[in-house]
């Protein structure tokens, strides 16, 4: 099966002084720069985007909203729309450690349904799930009607969770302050 995958860069970024997070050193190296390489190592992987932001990569397409305005419901819409694939693989551009293993697990879990979307006990993780097509007519209702909510999406679709437990639970970590980022370099690689 051919893969695409989509990371979002759109967001303003205001707790972190509007800095480009994608750009942000963990571990030594940029989390854009991790996240692709991740992909890198996906099978099937062949058509990678980044919705928003002005980070550019060779193989790396850069894609804006088709809906301004609509925070990640929009730039999960945007993916979707410009996709080649039916199933993409969406990652907010601030998640330093997804690994090709459990991105790979996330399409495996795909089968049937229109999602796949983690969960931790902090709740589910939209900003780091397989999204495919079907999900674009209730997306576009939802746009229609100012209601950007991701997780109240899944009601409206055929939704697989992942429940990720333990150590698991720092593949969908994520970086929104600089304590986050400060306390990300306080522990050692996964």
């Amino acid at each position: 099966m051919l893969r695409s995958a989509a990371i979002l860069a759109g967001g303003r970024a205001s707790r972190f002084g509007g800095r480009d997070k994608s750009a942000l050193v963990v571990d030594g190296q940029a989390i854009l720069d991790r996240q692709l390489a991740a992909f890198a190592t996906v099978e099937g992987l062949d058509d990678r985007l980044m919705v928003g932001g002005t980070a550019s990569r060779p193989g790396l397409r850069s894609i804006e909203d088709v809906v301004p305005g609509s925070g990640p419901l929009g730039g999960i819409h945007a993916a979707l729309t410009h996709a080649a694939h039916d199933a993409v693989c969406i990652v907010a551009c601030d998640m330093p450690y997804i690994t090709a293993p459990f991105i790979e697990r996330l399409f495996e879990e795909l089968q049937n349904n229109d999602v796949v979307v983690p969960r931790t006990e902090r709740g589910y993780h939209p900003l780091c799930a397989i999204y495919t097509r079907a999900c674009l007519e209730p997306i576009a209702r939802r746009l229609a009607d100012r209601k950007l909510k991701v997780r109240d999406l899944f009601a409206d679709l055929c939704t697989r969770v992942v429940t990720l437990v333990n150590d698991e639970q720092r593949l969908v970590a994520n970086v929104n302050t600089p304590q986050e980022l400060a306390a990300l370099h306080g522990h050692d690689k996964p």
